[in-house]
């Protein structure tokens, strides 16, 4: 029976060079194509993307703006190179998540069970978790 923590099981994956590159690219992965599809979504305004921005009063052209940065950076986080363009699409995904679900609260538009606010926060928190993974070829 193994007598470590959850901590110390956690930290040895981390330490461990292949277990840190699986963490990154699931987190990477599940973020980019979540925000991906989002921002397809919102340039072809397409399911409930008109209702969330009219509903918080935002102008229905946002969409585009928020589509098209969204696809922007994504693409800047998957390539390869551009370690600088990698720091300022993540902190876009992070500031776009947090604007989002504040967006949302300001408006009294929580969603059913806060999702409006809990789904943001979400992306938001695996642009960080991303951003903290992310192996040193990418960092500046």
């Amino acid at each position: 029976m193994s007598t470590m923590t959850s901590h110390e099981k956690i930290a040895k994956v981390e330490s461990s060079p292949i277990g840190r590159k699986v963490a990154y690219w699931t987190v990477t992965v599940i973020l980019a194509f979540s925000i991906a599809l989002s921002g397809i979504g919102q340039l072809m305004r397409y399911g409930g993307n008109i209702d969330l921005v009219a509903g918080i009063g935002f102008p229905l052209y946002i969409t585009n703006i928020l589509g098209a940065w969204k696809l922007l950076g994504v693409i800047a986080i998957v390539i390869p190179g551009f370690p600088r363009l990698k720091e300022w699409a993540y902190s876009g995904i992070f500031f776009l998540m947090t604007g989002a679900a504040l967006s949302h609260a300001f408006a009294n538009d929580y969603g059913n069970g806060g999702f409006h606010m809990i789904l943001p926060l979400f992306y938001a928190a695996l642009g960080i978790a991303s951003w903290a993974l992310r192996p040193k070829s990418r960092r500046l």
